[in-house]
């Protein structure tokens, strides 16, 4: 209830599939087809879900931060076990017995709120961070599924077990996906951080699916356009963009929009200085600690 409309980054461009692709469905009841399908929308096309991509942008993200500033919890927590979050659910309860005021409540929650989930989320605040499903650009996709065998191996007899054989479906490499992002009210820090990630898939260092270590779900990502917009505590040029959304046929004739490519560079140095303080007051409470 206490947000207030900052900026807004709109990110969008198209992910490559290096190598074949498997985001399963789960295991198929169907007596005919594969056994584990592919996810797909409801024209039967292939489907890369947001949450998937989102998911192993943050947990790269996540072994950067424990690279950098170490295992507090309270600057990078693990989404995976609540003992490890930035905020438990005891800790949770306890702000609320101490905060009555919601508005000051919601700031300590977001003074003690992990680095990663600032961005992404937690169970406490929302993500700044936005995905759509990524859906596939019908250029690139020919209506085709490869099948491919698996099978589970014995450790014993180091040959295949009994009634382990199956199959499942990848999608093919070269299949193109179109990607759509949006970030709100996002720190200079937060951005820079996004930056990184984002570098990882352009890179091909991020792999998606499951697979990997066959050498399946490698992508690639190409960000296409990265269109800005900063109130700047301007209220008439809040006013401006707003008219402008109402009035443009298309988000291209929108002039408000700035490039935010070239604030890239900016937006990591604002990172880089925000972990350096934060390393910074980490050896100062070790060392207030041990002492």
């Amino acid at each position: 209830m206490f947000d207030i409309f900052k900026n807004r980054l709109e990110i969008t461009g198209k992910l490559t599939t290096i190598t074949a692709l498997r985001i399963s469905a789960g295991r198929s009841s169907e007596p005919i087809g594969s056994d584990l399908p592919v996810i797909k929308d409801a024209l039967g096309n292939p489907l890369i879900p947001g949450s998937s991509f989102k998911g192993a942008l943050r947990s790269r993200l996540e072994s950067f931060l424990r690279g950098i500033v170490g295992n507090n919890r309270k600057l990078v927590a693990n989404p995976a076990i609540e003992n490890e979050w930035s905020i438990t659910s005891q800790e949770m309860k306890q702000l609320k017995e101490n905060y009555d005021n919601d508005e000051a409540l919601t700031r300590e929650v977001i003074n003690q709120t992990d680095l990663a989930s600032r961005l992404f989320g937690s169970p406490w605040i929302a993500s700044k961070f936005q995905i759509r499903d990524l859906t596939v650009i019908s250029d690139t996709w020919f209506g085709q599924y490869q099948e491919r065998d698996g099978v589970a191996i014995d450790r014993d007899t180091e040959t295949a077990a009994d009634g382990k054989l199956y199959d499942f479906q990848v999608v093919p490499a070269s299949t193109q996906f179109e990607f759509r992002a949006v970030v709100e009210n996002a720190e200079e820090w937060e951005l820079g951080l996004l930056m990184i990630g984002l570098h990882q898939f352009e890179t091909e260092q991020i792999p998606l699916g499951g697979g990997r270590s066959r050498g399946l779900g490698v992508v690639k990502l190409e960000i296409d356009k990265m269109r800005w917009f900063d109130v700047n505590n301007d209220p008439e040029k809040l006013l401006a963009y707003l008219q402008e959304l109402v009035s443009s046929n298309t988000i291209d004739d929108i002039s408000s929009y700035e490039d935010g490519k070239q604030s890239k560079e900016t937006w990591t140095h604002a990172l880089i200085n925000h972990l350096r303080d934060n390393m910074n007051k980490s050896s100062t409470v070790e060392a207030t600690q041990n002492s």
